[in-house]
């Protein structure tokens, strides 16, 4: 097939185009290189692909609708993943007009151009921030998803709706990912495992929030690629027997789905912490904090319609992931 991969240059995507290629496929990378964090890891990422034969990138902005239209129009592609969008919770409270920009507007065009090119099936990021407000545990994609509570949040809902909106009016097909708490090498210098590995690294402390009482269903990003893989492959129909009497928001009559995609194991934030101390060899100074504005205290993954729909279930041990990322920053930055 000829995928498009937007975000082809971030942690996800990057490692997505490389097994897309791995398999014969060819990618088309669309990205635009922004500096929400070091530009130069999203080049690193992105020579790496610029190796292989059939990749080809284009710098491009999702808002930029013109750009887009033009890339579509010279690749053609035949299925398309969205991984690109203005990430972080907390960061979506400081600059909320990025994540209009980028996860509504860019979304939009994405969903145009995939309806008007006859786009076979459009996989999409969503993330297990849409939960928000729910304290059922572990969160099913069956439950209602109707208070986030971050912009961020908000906006990957509103992707879902919008997808649905494409599904049943113009009869394409869509998948939503909620992703969890994804690691791993090549990862978001954002996220807390980046963090807490420069820091410690480095002597400071590392800031842990709500006193360190959080639970996150942390996700190998292999793991997260391969559900992805297994999705793609798999065209979502209508299902004949959904009923407007008693909605289920995972499915539809129109060719929508959404799944979790989660190690279906939290893990206590200080556990991460040991394991990541134990693989450096050195002990965290640690600041404890309370719970910052739009975070939840723990997450957890029911991922029985990933299993029953793609036959995958992700199992990477948090002790197996950890060590490989240790592995992976301290080559990469020569530690």
């Amino acid at each position: 097939m000829r995928v498009l991969v937007t975000g082809a240059a971030g942690f996800i995507g990057s490692h997505l185009s490389q097994r897309l290629l791995n398999r014969g496929d060819e990618v088309v990378g669309v990205d635009n290189l922004n500096d929400y964090y070091d530009p130069k890891l999203k080049e690193a990422r992105l020579a790496r692909l610029q190796k292989h034969g059939a990749f080809r990138f284009a710098r491009v902005s999702l808002e930029d609708t013109a750009a887009l239209d033009a890339v579509f129009a010279e690749h053609r592609p035949t299925r398309v993943v969205n991984l690109a969008a203005q990430a972080g919770v907390r960061y979506s409270l400081q600059n909320p007009r990025a994540y209009v920009d980028a996860n509504l507007v860019g979304f939009v065009n994405v969903l145009e151009q995939c309806r008007h090119r006859e786009v076979e099936h459009l996989v999409y990021a969503s993330s297990s921030s849409v939960y928000g407000g729910n304290t059922k545990l572990p969160f099913s994609v069956h439950d209602n998803v109707d208070h986030p509570l971050s912009l961020y949040a908000a906006t990957k809902k509103a992707n879902e709706l919008m997808a649905h909106t494409y599904s049943h009016l113009f009869g394409l097909p869509t998948t939503g990912l909620r992703f969890f708490t994804v690691y791993g090498p090549w990862g978001r210098p954002d996220m807390a495992l980046f963090l807490f590995t420069k820091a410690i690294l480095e002597g400071k402390p590392i800031q842990i929030f709500n006193h360190g009482h959080m639970q996150r269903d942390f996700t190998y990003v292999d793991d997260i690629v391969e559900g992805v893989i297994r999705v793609l492959d798999r065209v979502p129909t209508g299902d004949a027997s959904w009923s407007s009497d008693a909605p289920d928001p995972a499915s539809s009559r129109a060719p929508y789905r959404v799944y979790n995609i989660g190690n279906n194991a939290p893990v206590e934030l200080m556990h991460l912490v040991r394991t990541l101390e134990s693989c450096l060899g050195m002990e965290a100074k640690k600041e404890m904090l309370p719970m910052q504005p739009g975070d939840v205290p723990a997450t957890y993954a029911d991922v029985d319609a990933l299993v029953q729909d793609a036959g995958f279930k992700p199992a990477t041990p948090i002790e197996v992931g950890v060590k490989r990322f240790v592995e992976w920053y301290r080559e990469f930055y020569g530690v």
